[in-house]
């Protein structure tokens, strides 16, 4: 037993640096970038309620609402074989990494801008107000004074996320990329031991998993931090 342990556990976590990290990372900034610009598109509602920009706006509202729709009410299993298994018959070829990674990101994009947009509408209007009375751009608010704050809020939520995802990317053995799952069945086909070789990889999982919510709680900490400092700044001025 202890040899299966020791031969196998490296190329799982081979395999886990090569593809399950990496394909986690880029799938999640990507998504992150996703759900940001689409929260605020869904957000920054036009001034006025008529012309050719609300018109478009609401038309761009709508259609990132029925994206976010979609993905929130189907399963990740079923998006990964539509974009990588369907997507050929109408003539569009994707590389297996590629498809993953669009995938997973226009997945992440669809929770986490719900997310994001949550988070933005937390930060009290007084804040906006102040920014406009300073005479600070929509861009300056949204960036140095909202952001900022919303970071903190959506900070739990989003860790979160990237851990699922983390978990998630297992799904992607199932379009042939041979990520720490895949190697994993690959080996127990050989040694014919599933109850070993599946703990070895759920503990792998479980390792990366406990890291990120490590790193959670000191970015949760390090925000916090700055939120305490700001407030007893106010008071000392007050």
């Amino acid at each position: 037993m202890w040899k299966i342990i020791v031969d196998s556990t490296p190329q799982i976590l081979l395999a886990g640096l090569q593809y399950t990290v990496t394909l986690s990372i880029l799938s999640f900034i990507l998504g992150l970038i996703i759900a940001t610009v689409v929260a605020l598109l869904r957000r920054e509602q036009p001034k006025r309620q008529q012309g050719m920009i609300y018109f478009l706006w609401r038309v761009t509202d709508v259609v990132l609402s029925f994206y976010v729709w979609l993905f929130r009410s189907t399963p990740l299993l079923v998006q990964l074989f539509i974009i990588f298994y369907g997507l050929p018959s109408a003539g569009i070829q994707i590389g297996a990494f590629p498809a993953a990674v669009i995938t997973f990101s226009l997945n992440v994009g669809a929770y986490a801008s719900e997310t994001v947009r949550a988070a933005l509408d937390s930060v009290p209007q007084a804040q906006w107000e102040a920014a406009a009375t300073l005479g600070l751009s929509r861009r300056q608010t949204i960036f140095e004074i909202i952001f900022p704050q919303a970071i903190r809020i959506a900070l739990p939520p989003l860790s979160n996320e990237f851990i699922g995802l983390v978990k998630d990317t297992s799904l992607a053995s199932t379009i042939t990329i041979v990520e720490m799952f895949a190697i994993t069945q690959q080996i127990t086909a050989k040694n014919y031991q599933p109850l070993l070789m599946y703990s070895i990889v759920a503990v792998i999982y479980a390792f990366f998993s406990t890291i990120l919510v490590f790193l959670q709680k000191y970015l949760e900490k390090r925000t916090s931090r700055y939120l305490k400092a700001s407030a007893l700044l106010g008071e000392n001025n007050d």
